[in-house]
């Protein structure tokens, strides 16, 4: 299936990469209108966005308390989300997808640029939650 996604995101002329278990897309601007964009995809299908974490701060704040001074992103936010249709759909088919619950995508900065993602999930009914997920980080890539 991983093999299918890529080939369907080339179709589209976007540099994906995968790594682990998360797939990045790369973003052609800066930090802030990355994430002004990902907000704009999740909110433009009507869907609620519950919390932001901004990782990346607080990877930078609580780096000298835990006896580090090693920089692992300039930034890093992460948008937490669900879709009620979409998680009815998966967990009606099997409960415990409810540890997929809530759905996120990511915007991290490094040395190397500006990257939107997301984690890849199980084959099966939870495939309809990873494909909003790429649907809304190319409407974020587009915006």
């Amino acid at each position: 299936m991983r093999v299918l996604i890529v080939c369907i995101l080339s179709l589209f002329n976007v540099n994906v990469a995968i790594a682990q278990s998360a797939v990045l897309y790369e973003y052609d601007g800066n930090f802030d209108d990355a994430t002004f964009s990902v907000e704009g995809a999740i909110v433009g299908r009507g869907l609620i966005i519950d919390h932001v974490s901004h990782t990346g701060e607080m990877l930078s704040r609580t780096a000298v308390d835990v006896g580090s001074d090693k920089e692992i992103f300039k930034a890093a936010d992460i948008f937490l989300f669900c879709s009620a249709v979409i998680s009815r759909t998966v967990m009606e088919a099997d409960p415990m997808n409810i540890v997929h619950c809530p759905y996120t995508i990511f915007v991290i900065e490094d040395q190397s640029g500006v990257y939107i993602g997301h984690r890849t999930y199980p084959e099966g009914p939870m495939q309809i939650v990873q494909g909003l997920l790429i649907s809304l980080v190319n409407d974020a890539l587009e915006f």
